[in-house]
């Protein structure tokens, strides 16, 4: 006998309005306490967004659901899959234990062969440590597989603070999430189907296709190669336990903090030196007095990602990698080393605070290059229209169109792809590392040194007041220059431009991502902040220096940008302004 279907107004709740749900970089993120204590709190988000997306879309489709595995993750699905339920989605496919790394979700998105594929909600708060007493998170990925463009996070965050009713499956059990296979549930709107799949093996069939194992397993195999990697504790673990151990063969001591962890450890599951020790120690990075003579006993290549394993800090011998020097390093050794680029690279991509690196490689190789705004969705929309295939951030972030979304693992696929081809003939004993890649890197393409300072908890009131009084004084750059601070430092500044984008695919402008200062020398100071509360946010001061070469390439960068750094923090307390936080160094 048919089920019947329920009444619409018998799956409807009433719902509280909360006015500082807002969405930041990270989608809707708040401490935990919020989202567990606060009444219908999560339901909100997500029937917003189901709102936002309209029921023509929403009925009969299919929805991917997982996160990092942080704590509430279990329980938070729980939800969203009954709030899917009585929105008329058809089927949610689920990371077995609710895990998936985020690329791994867009993969999921991009390559499974539904008709009516929504897009997905990734259950992470990014960089936020986890636990009971941190933070949680959700953000909705459309079904290209990449965050949702502006056009919709602008409608939900609208949507958002006016939902006063939320649709809700009170009726469908919890199902148990450990146990890949089919379920099949009597609905509100008929049946509704769960599929729950092995969180790694599509995603592992996805790299198989772009990188060559079997040249990667005999390279691994070598008796100087060593390699370490960190996971944070992470949803990169499974992943990296499959790939490099499973897969290529690795010792099992290559991976470090390689178990997922709701909590990641009581750490920041952040991709940065203070968060990597061990390590940075592991490769000789800790060491106050280095002898050249040891180099050989370190990994060839460490890394490390973050809790969603979609960014990658990359280190060599000795060596922190900056990420624009990766991306640039990626970009110059594609087509020899990645089968997947084996016609080359169509263009490539960063944001405007990353250092310009990459854009010399992309002139030597007479490619196009494109600086857009921090976060990947217009990056994704480069891609979708096959204008780059290869793009990165600032902040550990590079990714190729095999998603829209960047990807920790496939990144360091990618520099054991350049390191395999590299020693395809070198002899056993004199193995080339990343340190070796980068130096001659810079050696033919010259050096973009880069450091980032944060000033946090500043309120966002100050940060815009900061922004406009920088433009301000672009009226009269010749008192500027004039001025004691830049005589005395012996530099000039040529423009200060607020930075504004204007989409290549449909026109539309973006003017909100901050302001820059470019120098005579060549140098550039940019300035801009997130926010990370309603009415608080972190500032962000971006230095970079590029050096041609052939003196001054093995500076450390802050030996290379000291004055540099002087004047550019100097700028923001410069003629009365509001007195800020001191900064820290992130990178």
């Amino acid at each position: 006998m048919k089920r019947k279907q329920k009444k619409e107004e018998e799956i409807t709740m009433a719902t509280c309005v909360y006015d500082d749900q807002t969405l930041g970089p990270s989608g809707l993120v708040a401490k935990t306490h919020v989202f567990r204590e606060r009444p219908y709190y999560l339901h909100n988000y997500v029937q917003a967004t189901f709102d936002c997306m309209g029921r023509k879309k929403l009925k009969g489709s299919t929805l991917v659901v997982s996160g990092d595995g942080r704590y509430y993750n279990a329980e938070a699905l729980q939800i969203v899959l009954k709030v899917a339920a009585a929105n008329r989605v058809k089927k949610v496919v689920l990371g077995r234990g609710g895990l998936l790394s985020t690329p791994a979700a867009s993969n999921l998105i991009r390559t499974r062969r539904e008709k009516r594929m929504l897009g997905g909600f990734i259950l992470s708060a990014s960089n936020y440590p986890g636990g009971k007493d941190r933070y949680f998170g959700i953000k909705f990925y459309v079904a290209n597989g990449g965050p949702a463009p502006e056009s919709i996070t602008n409608a939900l965050n609208v949507r958002m603070r006016s939902t006063t009713s939320v649709k809700f499956a009170a009726d469908l059990p919890d199902i148990d999430i450990g146990t890949d296979g089919t379920v099949r549930l009597p609905g509100p709107f008929g049946t509704f189907i769960i599929e729950i799949v092995d969180p790694v093996e599509e995603y592992v069939a996805q790299m198989k296709k772009i990188f060559d194992f079997d040249t990667l397993h005999k390279f691994v195999a070598r008796k100087d190669f060593s390699m370490a990697f960190d996971g944070m504790n992470g949803a990169a673990g499974p992943y990296a336990k499959r790939i490099f151990v499973d897969e290529l063969g690795c010792q099992s001591s290559t991976l470090i903090r390689c178990n997922p962890k709701q909590d990641f450890g009581n750490k920041q599951p952040e991709p940065k030196l203070v968060n990597a020790t061990l390590l940075a120690g592991m490769v000789g990075l800790k060491l106050s007095s280095p002898q050249n003579s040891k180099m050989r006993n370190y990994p060839a290549i460490g890394a490390a990602t973050d809790g969603e394993a979609a960014k990658c800090m990359l280190l060599g011998r000795q060596l922190f990698v900056a990420p624009s020097d990766s991306l640039a390093i990626i970009a110059a050794n594609a087509k020899e080393t990645i089968p997947y680029f084996c016609k080359g690279l169509v263009g490539v991509a960063r944001s405007m605070p990353t250092s310009r690196a990459v854009d010399v490689v992309a002139r030597s190789l007479s490619i196009p290059h494109y600086e857009v705004p921090t976060g990947w969705t217009h990056i994704s929309k480069l891609m979708d229209s096959h204008k780059c295939n290869l793009a990165g951030g600032e902040s550990s972030e590079i990714g190729s169109d095999h998603l829209r979304e960047k990807d920790g693992i496939w990144v360091v696929l990618a520099w054991l792809s350049i390191l395999a081809h590299r020693n395809r003939v070198v002899p056993p004993g004199m193995l080339i590392g990343v340190e070796d890649i980068a130096q001659e890197h810079w050696r033919r393409y010259g050096r973009h040194f880069c450091l980032r300072y944060d000033f946090d908890a500043v309120a966002s009131s100050v940060a815009s007041n900061l922004l406009r009084r920088l433009v301000s004084h672009r009226v009269n750059l010749r008192a500027l220059n004039s001025s004691e601070a830049l005589v005395s430092r012996g530099m000039e500044i040529s423009q200060i431009c607020q930075y504004s984008y204007k989409d290549p695919i449909d026109g539309s402008t973006s003017t909100q991502e901050g302001v820059t200062v470019d120098l005579l020398d060549g140098s550039r100071f940019v300035y801009r902040f997130t926010e990370t509360h309603p009415a608080t946010c972190t500032v962000h001061v971006h230095v970079e220096r590029y050096i041609r070469g052939p003196g001054g390439l093995h500076l450390h960068p802050s030996e290379c940008l000291s004055a540099h750094v002087d004047l550019a923090l100097h700028m923001v307390h410069m003629h009365g302004g509001d007195v800020l936080p001191e900064p820290s160094l992130v990178i």
